[in-house]
């Protein structure tokens, strides 16, 4: 891996274009064919969008109407239309492909189900029928708390299928969470599992869900409980019914109701800065072009690829390429419950090797991860069935981004590191494989039809190279969040009210390079405002990342008397966490290191190493927790979806 260091993260400049082969084989076979899609989209906005839709999504009803912005920032499309997104999914493979495997399932203690868009028709079905005998009906709030099986994606597609509307909960959230998202949105049931399987562990996800409904939820009505796990669990007689009970002498058959495009599709909560998570809602029609497109965009998608993406369907994610964007394309998908190091940092290798994957997606905490672990786990594996590798969830540092391409992709995979919200529903902005030759940490360009700019404190358009400003999307597009639900005001003010409405906010920083290539820098609250200076956490951690000896490294600002506000550095290193003296004299390096990379001004104040950052079971690093520890504040966050809560005393200085 040290042959490869990046001698300066700030002007890693070099390009990797695509192979030969790929860019021969690619649904986007050149940057002319990408501009061409860009200009069209550029020239007629509605119409490049409409005739998408009109070719992509099985209607049951045709659109007229494409784009309405009667009411901006409240915008629709395609809103005389109807359709049914499970319809989109399953039936209408039926007949060509009904008897290709749909998912591919395997649990952490290797059980292994393939299951075919015929079966998964049958089983979605039943389960529709079965949320239907309990009196569950179109515009219903369905709770779903599930491990990460078939049946958690059988329960999304399910609600669909009825017009019901789902709010998947990750199963890693405390019993608190699932009741705040519960009463949120006024939910009439849960679906959920005995539990689920983890590190070795069962998760106890109807304790928790009872644990939940304990303290309030009184729209609960039912609560569907899949076996899964095999632990004893508590049934309340009247209000838990078993899934394999109620599905029992069903049709195997069940109509899709058929929706307006506008129809909610689903709610799917994400943290706020208030503290309150906000319940972003999604479209039915709108949500699903974007999906379909990206999937062909983006990931290239082929009619024999096995597709992986490793995210939990409690994520958007996971909702828009595992439960909704492959299956709506025809394309196997695999699903796998567990850990990525159990029984050893093989894993995903040995799930890649063993089923044939040819695309994968995963998150850069997890690449970084694995590779603290080292190039003998993937070596040991067969990984030639790979043509294409991805990054989600967080800018990709380019020393990761080096080795994922290394020794993973062994340098003929390309790598699409994309750029993308719970909010926009679908990627935003990522290399087209074929088209863009990438650059290691950036996502690149915006995707055609997505209109996206970096503007400076007036909204202006910033056009000087390598200047930071707000990331913003000028225009609407189909998947867009609708609203925040129940709060019309709060979507208003949290997205649009930064420039009065006619600019959508991100939220990220962001820069563009001589190229036009866009560079994420980290959150806008993530931004830190040194002696005046501004700069990304995502700049010092990407510098801390590139010195030889340190794998992982989140960033944080706290309180300065001086300066505004001071760096601190929480670091992963290679090996044993060091201490005393050796500890000193790393953190004196790395301060230099910093120093030389970026400037005396961003040299981290506060240095401390720890053996892993905090992170949600997800991969999610909980930054708020490190803000919280690196001021010495009373720790008040919820920690129940961490991986190691154990770890929080280790980065508070205490062992």
């Amino acid at each position: 891996m040290s042959d490869h260091k990046i001698e300066s993260i700030l002007t890693e400049d070099r390009l990797f274009p695509p192979s030969d082969d790929f860019r021969q084989h690619a649904n986007i076979k050149s940057r002319a064919d990408y501009d061409k899609l860009r200009t069209e989209a550029e020239q007629d906005h509605e119409g490049f969008w409409a005739k998408l839709a009109h070719t992509e999504i099985s209607w049951s009803k045709d659109f007229t109407k494409t784009l309405d912005e009667s009411k901006a920032p409240h915008y629709s499309w395609f809103t005389d239309g109807e359709l049914n997104v499970s319809y989109n999914c399953i039936d209408r493979h039926l007949e060509k492909n009904g008897d290709k495997i749909a998912i591919i399932f395997e649990g952490e203690k290797g059980d292994t189900r393939n299951i075919t868009f015929k079966e998964l028709h049958k089983e979605v079905c039943l389960f529709a029928n079965a949320l239907k005998a309990k009196g569950i009906k179109k515009g219903d709030r369905i709770v779903i708390y599930m491990p990460m099986t078939p049946e958690a994606v059988i329960a999304m597609q399910g609600c669909a299928r009825i017009g019901a509307i789902h709010s998947v909960v990750f199963g890693g959230f405390s019993a608190e969470s699932l009741k705040d998202r519960i009463e949120d949105a006024t939910c009439k049931a849960v679906i959920t599992a005995d539990g689920g399987t983890r590190g070795g562990k069962v998760i106890k996800l109807k304790a928790a869900c009872d644990e939940a409904l304990a303290k309030g939820c009184a729209s609960i009505e039912t609560v569907f409980v899949f076996k899964r796990a095999g632990n004893n669990v508590a049934m309340k007689d009247g209000r838990d019914a078993w899934v394999h009970d109620l599905t029992a002498g069903l049709s195997e058959e069940c109509e899709p109701e058929w929706v307006n495009a506008e129809h909610p599709l689903f709610l799917l909560y994400t943290s706020g800065s208030t503290g309150k998570p906000k319940g972003i809602q999604h479209s039915s029609a709108g949500y699903l072009i974007n999906c379909i497109m990206t999937m062909k965009w983006v990931f290239d998608i082929k009619e024999d690829d096995i597709f992986w993406c490793t995210a939990d369907v409690g994520w958007i994610t996971g909702h828009s390429y595992v439960a909704y964007g492959p299956l709506a394309n025809g394309t196997t998908t695999v699903i796998y419950e567990g850990a990525p190091t159990v029984p050893d940092a093989g894993r995903f290798w040995d799930l890649v090797e063993r089923h044939k994957i040819s695309i994968f997606y995963t998150a850069p905490t997890a690449i970084r991860a694995l590779m603290r672990l080292g190039e003998d786990f993937p070596n040991r594996h067969d990984l030639s069935s790979l043509r294409l590798l991805g990054t989600v969830g967080e800018p990709i540092n380019p020393e990761a981004w080096i080795w994922y391409n290394k020794v993973i992709g062994k340098e003929k995979c390309p790598i699409v590191d994309t750029w993308w919200q719970t909010e926009t529903g679908a990627h935003i902005i990522s290399p087209v494989p074929g088209a863009i030759d990438t650059k290691p940490g950036s996502c690149t360009l915006p995707l055609p039809g997505i209109a996206v700019d970096v503007v400076d404190e007036a909204g202006e358009s910033i056009t000087e190279p390598d200047r930071g400003g707000y990331l913003v999307i000028s225009k609407p597009w189909p998947s867009m969040l609708r609203t925040i639900w129940g709060d019309e005001q709060r979507y208003v003010d949290t997205y649009w009210g930064k420039f009065n409405n006619r600019l959508y906010v991100a939220g990220d920083s962001c820069r563009r390079d001589k190229d036009g290539y866009f560079w994420i820098m980290g959150r806008i609250d993530d931004v830190l405002n040194v002696s005046g200076h501004r700069l990304g956490t995502m700049e010092v951690e990407s510098a801390l990342v590139a010195h030889e000896r340190v794998v992982e490294s989140a960033v944080v600002g706290r309180p300065d008397d001086i300066k505004g506000e001071a760096i601190f550095a929480f670091v992963v290193i290679k090996g044993e966490r060091p201490t005393g003296a050796d500890a000193d004299a790393l953190v004196a390096d790395l301060r230099k290191w910093v120093t030389k990379e970026i400037g005396a001004i961003a040299k981290p104040d506060d240095i401390r190493f720890t053996d892993n950052l905090p992170k949600t079971r997800s991969g999610k690093i909980m930054r708020r927790l490190l803000r919280s520890i690196a001021r010495g504040e009373e720790i008040t966050q919820d920690i129940s979806t961490l991986e190691n809560e154990e770890i929080v005393k280790q980065l508070q200085g205490k062992f």
